[in-house]
């Protein structure tokens, strides 16, 4: 059996209150995908589902969609929408 992948993840504005903190490092099975990494944090924080379809996802900088898979020492962003004008 393989081990656990570590990623590293880095999260913005709303996203960071609601984990309450800026960074956190995941521990996922292998084959896990960047949508695996947001469910693990969803169940941390609950409020974090509310923002599923407006938080956009970058693995080591790409935006990439849920389906990305993660490997071993990938960065994941949560980057939420950016009001202003």
């Amino acid at each position: 059996m393989a081990a656990n992948i570590s990623v590293r993840v880095l999260a913005f504005a709303r996203v960071r209150e609601l984990l309450g903190c800026a960074e956190w490092t995941l521990q996922l099975p292998p084959g896990a995908t960047v949508a695996d990494a947001w469910e693990a944090l969803a169940e941390r924080a609950e409020p974090l589902r509310a923002l599923a379809s407006s938080t956009r996802l970058a693995q080591n900088g790409r935006i990439v969609d849920g389906g990305a898979p993660l490997h071993d020492g990938d960065e994941v962003a949560l980057l939420p929408p950016v009001g202003g004008g």
